[in-house]
């Protein structure tokens, strides 16, 4: 092949990828194999919980089936936790419409391990904020769900994890840029501790605050990875929508 025609064939490969709405991939980082998605903030990013007679949509293919016939969904992720009725526990926005209030204090389980955070989606504009922070500033957000621990705090790993935790899970996060211009999900395909998988936010995907999702229910759609998780229903869920 011509060196003209290969210069073509990747600035095509180029611009194709230039032109998702999001980008996904998979990488190993020290030793362990994850699934990366990362967008632009100013990608069509929503959360979903119920659908517009207040029924739990529950899966990712629900979700792709309530969206008008020109629009498609073309990545999710489980987004945070829930009770038993896949009620979110703590703060929950949708659309503007709030479920949930902002939960401050420490409790049992990942969720209260402080400091733990929101995610914040706005108008061209994503921020994983500690829930302190966030109460005292009171962001504008479109979307939001809370969530926790905190993976990393502006630069820094959560101070109660540990290098040598022997509790390994599957688990998945969100982490943002300092300008908030790019979000980038994650999803462990190993079982890591929560000091990798921060380490992973903050030195492999250099995101200066990341949150965790969950574990154990940690699940991802991205056809292009050609996945589409199974699984029992789900609370919230975060997803990415673009036009046909």
């Amino acid at each position: 092949m011509k060196l003209s025609a290969v210069i073509c064939a990747a600035a095509l490969m180029l611009t194709a990828t230039a032109g998702l709405a999001v980008n996904c991939r998979d990488l190993v980082h020290e030793g362990s194999e994850y699934s990366v998605c990362e967008a632009d903030a100013s990608e069509d990013i929503r959360l979903f919980l119920r659908n517009e007679e207040g029924s739990i949509l529950g899966q990712f293919s629900t979700v792709n089936a309530s969206l008008p016939p020109e629009e498609r969904l073309v990545f999710a992720m489980n987004a945070g936790m829930y009770h038993a009725d896949r009620s979110p526990v703590g703060l929950y926005i949708e659309n503007g419409d709030i479920e949930g209030k902002l939960l401050t204090g420490a409790s049992d389980g990942n969720f209260g391990l402080l400091p733990n955070g929101v995610l914040c989606i706005a108008a061209n504009r994503v921020d994983v904020v500690e829930t302190l922070t966030f109460k005292a500033t009171s962001p504008n957000c479109r979307y939001a769900t809370q969530s926790g621990p905190m993976l990393v705090i502006n630069g820094r790993l959560h101070p109660r994890f540990l290098v040598d935790s022997t509790s390994r899970h599957f688990r998945n996060g969100v982490g943002t840029t300092a300008d908030g211009k790019r979000v980038v999900f994650a999803i462990s395909n190993d079982k890591v501790t929560f000091h990798e998988f921060g380490r992973l936010f903050r030195d492999a995907l250099g995101t200066p605050n990341a949150l965790f999702l969950d574990g154990k229910v940690s699940r991802l759609y991205a056809p292009e990875l050609d996945r589409a998780d199974p699984g029992f229903w789900l609370g919230p869920i975060v997803g990415i929508v673009e036009n046909k």
